[in-house]
């Protein structure tokens, strides 16, 4: 696929002289949605799950579970609506004479579910997918292509619990698995400068970030970074895609988290 449509590439050439303005993109969270039928899959092709684990004989699992997001649970319902995965950018980061800069970044809320239940021999599960206690940090790139914004990349490392529940209540003990994951990054995502609104945007925010149910950890708010957003002029973001598709972070081996992007972008295949 092409990395960015026409347009923007026009965009690019046009604007080049504003980057000399070098602005600072200030640290805080990302906030996406993993929307039903997005692509996003984990697979046990290359790593089964082990005979035995679902029931006595089970045999081993190597097939693909499809996820989408379930909004987190944060400390005051509907304080992020639509939100299952949020990433952190831990540093200020000023951008250098290229237009280009640097910040460690990590996973801090992650909630998905299968979007069908998973058929073994021992009955059928549902799945669920949270973090697994301190994520690692990975390096996120970030391009201004003009005064509105640009592309970034960032590998994203993902420690996950991944939790096996009976659809029948009773017929088995849920089971838990847990997953080390890291996506390469290669894909580039589009990120705009603006005001976040519509939900979009948050200040500290207490939110479930190991999957109980239960809001116990208090996040920092959104920045003057706004991921996964292309606009055309400086207008405040207000939570309406003119145009969507998906974006995926890929493991290499059939792991995929995919999300929803916004605005008149393509995105690396």
């Amino acid at each position: 696929m092409k990395t960015l449509s026409a347009l923007a590439l026009l965009g690019l050439v046009i604007a080049l002289p504003a980057l000399a303005a070098d602005p600072v993109i200030y640290k805080g969270t990302d906030l996406w949605t993993t929307p039903k039928g997005s692509g996003t899959v984990v697979s046990f092709a290359n790593n089964p799950i082990p005979a035995g684990f679902f029931c006595p004989g089970s045999a081993p699992f190597t097939g693909k579970i499809a996820l989408h997001g379930r909004p987190l649970v944060t400390g005051l319902p509907g304080q992020l609506p639509g939100i299952d995965t949020i990433v952190e950018r831990l540093d200020d980061a000023r951008f250098d004479t290229n237009g280009v800069t640097l910040s460690r970044v990590r996973m801090r809320a992650l909630s998905l579910v299968s979007s069908a239940p998973v058929e073994t021999s021992c009955g059928r599960f549902r799945v669920s997918v949270s973090l697994a206690g301190e994520q690692r940090i990975t390096t996120m790139r970030i391009v201004r292509q003009n005064e509105l914004g640009g592309v970034f990349t960032a590998p994203l490392a993902v420690d996950a619990r991944l939790v096996f529940r009976p659809v029948l209540a009773g017929s088995a003990q849920p089971k838990e698995l847990l997953a080390t994951v890291t996506f390469q990054g290669a894909t580039a995502f589009p990120w705009s400068f603006g005001t976040q609104k519509g939900g979009l945007s948050s200040g500290p925010v207490l939110v479930d970030t190991n999957g109980d149910g239960k809001a116990e950890t208090l996040l920092p708010g959104t920045s003057n970074f706004v991921a996964g957003w292309r606009v055309s002029s400086p207008i405040e973001l207000v939570g309406a895609c003119g145009y969507t598709t998906y974006c995926c972070h890929d493991d290499g081996t059939g792991q995929l988290h995919c999300v929803q992007i916004c605005g008149n972008v393509f995105c690396d295949a």
